[in-house]
């Protein structure tokens, strides 16, 4: 069963609800820590919290709670960041500095890989981490963190050699408090409160040489390329939940009428295919079942029609409810952020299904599968 771990999140879940649903976006991670959602997707809280569906499953319910995309996404960020980069490469000396702290809610994680003006592309990525000593000096700038401005460790994608004219990357950890990094505000984005971004600049930080994440040569193709994908996967729960909470504001904002009743039953039909498709391409990622990357395509997409399909219902009568607004916008926004790299994926689909293509539509092409338009050249 892909969500084996529901109850437990569940009950989690609940717990919070009930103490934060009041003023959720006054102190939003607050009451999550009390609850003990940060210790879902992390070792340490028995086998059914540790997995990447416990967090989807908790993401989910989230959004569908709430209508607040920014604060399911920025709730998961901290889960994934941790499972993925942590908990999967840290050395045991890191694990057990971090882990205990990031599950407790003492810590919050953030990952700095983009730049001004470069996005993720390895090609261009400026920010150098030079062996110095003991251990290395970083020095450049990211943009994009994710939780930056609430963060207490950074995750530092930087340059730590060029061979044959090709960039090789290491990951390095960054406390709040070291010297040289400076948190630079980043204009806000209201709808996707309570999830917060920044810009780092580094000038020359030094980190001793047990910062380093992962002894390997090149930390690009093996951790940044496939956290995206691990990113987006997740990120599927967040839009179920959030169409399921568009369902009920829909239905509750339009008048009854058979024709209304139909194109509701439609659309309830189409957002539990989301749900499924959702459920499989998470419980993937934890090693259950095949990993068929057209899911997370086919639920971008779909859940594309079904918000349009919302919006048309929501458009018959008047309504100025501000959360459903926000939370429209926050699904467009969203839905904007690596259009890119997800257009490349798609073509790759489409190419998949030619006459000839020894590769089945939809299903992964193994460990080139997810390097697209990022491949350095």
């Amino acid at each position: 069963m892909p969500y084996r771990s529901s109850h437990d999140v569940s009950a989690r879940i609940d717990h919070w609800w009930s103490i934060a649903k009041d003023d959720i976006l006054t102190d939003p991670f607050g009451p999550m820590a009390a609850a003990g959602l940060f210790q879902i997707g992390l070792p340490g809280a028995g086998a059914a919290l540790d997995s990447y569906a416990a967090i989807a499953f908790a993401e989910q319910a989230i959004a569908a709670k709430t209508g607040l995309l920014g604060l399911a996404s920025g709730f998961a960020a901290r889960q994934v960041i941790a499972r993925f980069f942590i908990s999967g490469f840290a050395t045991g000396d890191q694990r057990a500095e971090w882990l205990p702290r990031i599950a407790a809610g003492e810590v919050c994680t953030a990952v700095a890989i983009s730049e001004p003006g470069a996005g993720a592309h390895p090609k261009h990525l400026k920010t150098t981490a030079e062996s110095r000593g003991a251990g290395y000096v970083i020095s450049g700038r990211k943009a994009w963190v994710t939780n930056g401005p609430v963060a207490d460790l950074f995750l530092v994608l930087a340059v730590v050699a060029v061979a044959d004219g090709r960039k090789r990357y290491g990951l390095f950890m960054l406390p709040k408090a070291t010297s040289g990094l400076v948190i630079k505000p980043m204009a806000a984005l209201d709808v996707l409160a309570p999830a917060t971004h920044c810009e780092l600049e580094l000038d020359g930080c030094e980190v001793p040489a047990s910062a380093r994440v992962g002894d390997l040569p090149d930390a690009y193709p093996v951790m940044a390329m496939p956290f995206r994908d691990v990113e987006d996967t997740v990120g599927t729960a967040n839009v179920s939940g959030l169409l399921s909470w568009l369902l009920e504001k829909a239905a509750t904002h339009t008048e009854r009428s058979e024709e209304n009743a139909l194109r509701l039953g439609r659309i309830a039909g189409l957002v539990s295919l989301v749900q499924a498709a959702s459920r499989l391409a998470v419980a993937a990622l934890d090693g259950e079942g095949e990993d068929v990357p057209a899911r997370v395509i086919g639920v971008r997409l779909l859940a594309r029609d079904i918000v349009g399909e919302i919006r048309e219902l929501l458009g018959q009568g008047a309504t100025d409810d501000a959360a459903i607004a926000r939370a429209l916008a926050a699904f467009d926004m969203l839905a904007s952020v690596a259009r890119e790299p997800r257009k490349v994926r798609q073509i790759r689909l489409g190419d998949s299904t030619r006459p000839g293509n020894s590769t089945r539509p939809g299903n992964s092409t193994g460990p080139g599968n997810t390097i697209g338009s990022e491949q350095q050249e």
